[in-house]
């Protein structure tokens, strides 16, 4: 089994920037920065609200001792201000991978996560058994599938009342990247 924690650090083409494999020293700003009701609004129930430093060190655990999944921390002159994950499918769908982010909104409008998926995508792509990379967005969640379209991702389909968040029954996005 590939371990994914030896990945390198990834240039972004934003001074300062770059994404990292998750560090213990990340807890605080991972914390503060994942604190935000508008970012867990467009993720999956176990991100939790509020989030707190012990979830914060709950989740760089998991990290540390996660040798079958990538994740790695936006980094923006040296703090953790968002994360990207890739998860690692196995059996009949063992080359396809699930791809999934989110990042401070001080962060937001700046091109930072096209150019991690972009970047996430193609480390993906090249140096793993993977031909289908893929992420599911919530229809209200319209800048993230603008990031994935400019990443080269497709819209595959709509999953008509797939996710129920925050007691709400919501349509989801399914877009691919296959090569």
């Amino acid at each position: 089994m590939t371990d994914y924690r030896l990945t390198p650090t990834l240039p972004l083409p934003q001074p300062g920037a770059c994404l990292r494999p998750w560090q213990p020293a990340d807890a605080p700003a991972l914390a503060e920065y994942a604190n935000d009701r508008s970012i867990w609004q467009n993720l999956r129930d176990t991100f939790p609200h509020p989030y707190t430093a012990q979830d914060a060190e709950y989740f760089l655990a998991l990290a540390a001792d996660n040798p079958r999944d990538l994740h790695l921390a936006f980094a923006v002159d040296g703090v953790a201000v968002g994360s990207i994950g890739v998860h690692f499918k196995s059996d009949v769908r063992r080359r396809s991978a699930e791809i999934g982010y989110w990042l401070a909104r001080p962060y937001w409008g700046r091109g930072l996560a096209t150019a991690a998926v972009q970047a996430v995508s193609a480390y993906v792509l090249a140096h793993f058994d993977v031909c289908r990379l893929y992420a599911v967005v919530f229809e209200p969640n319209v800048a993230s599938a603008q990031v994935l379209e400019k990443a080269g991702f497709a819209l595959e389909a709509t999953m008509r009342k797939s996710v129920v968040k925050d007691g709400q029954m919501l349509d989801s996005k399914l877009y691919a990247l296959v090569v």
